[in-house]
């Protein structure tokens, strides 16, 4: 029998600087992965924990930051969906851009597609950092925007996906690390 079924590679970034109910922003993080698994979701390779500066500067405790590659047959928005769930069980709650949570999943990417389209991924991309504060998509885009600006993403992704290519950028993830300046990098420290 001839299995149909695509597995896709996902790239998935936690992150999270407040406590939740099972505990720190670290037990938080790794009670999510568990968590993940149960619902279908499970972690090929988890990065270390890593601590980053809060964004923007004093808005709240430093973060811990990780990464995840999943194997999943599921389609991009279920992946999303599965991960705005597990936020929410750990008492994630929307109420401030890039403001404190107790948890932040964010899929970064979903195999080598580009979504909606190639057109409105370059809109998106292209954001002026002021624009990029106050506006936000009302769909899907994929691969996510900022992964290649971003060291707290980037230097965890180097654990569980340095080779992994964007398919817009043409670039891995080791690549776009090197690209980033030396202070934000460091910024980025292992616990």
């Amino acid at each position: 029998m001839v299995n149909t079924s695509t597995e896709y590679v996902c790239l998935v970034a936690l992150g999270g600087n407040l406590s939740s109910a099972v505990g720190s922003p670290r037990e938080t993080l790794a009670a999510a992965i568990d968590m993940l698994g149960q619902i279908g979701l499970r972690a090929s390779a988890v990065s270390r924990d890593f601590q980053t500066p809060c964004f923007p500067a004093g808005a709240g405790p430093d973060y811990v930051n990780a990464a995840a590659r999943i194997e999943t047959a599921l389609g991009a928005q279920e992946v999303l969906t599965k991960l705005h769930e597990v936020e929410a069980h750990f008492g994630r709650e929307r109420e401030t851009r890039w403001g404190r949570r107790t948890l932040d999943l964010d899929l970064l990417a979903w195999g080598q597609e580009v979504l909606p389209d190639r057109a409105r991924y370059l809109h998106w991309q292209g954001l002026s950092p002021q624009l990029q504060a106050e506006a936000a998509p009302d769909e899907l885009i994929l691969p996510h925007p900022r992964i290649q600006d971003r060291a707290f993403v980037l230097v965890p992704l180097l654990d569980v996906a340095p080779d992994w290519v964007h398919p817009v950028l043409g670039q891995s993830v080791r690549q776009m690390a090197e690209k980033l300046p030396k202070e934000a990098l460091n910024e980025v420290v292992p616990l």
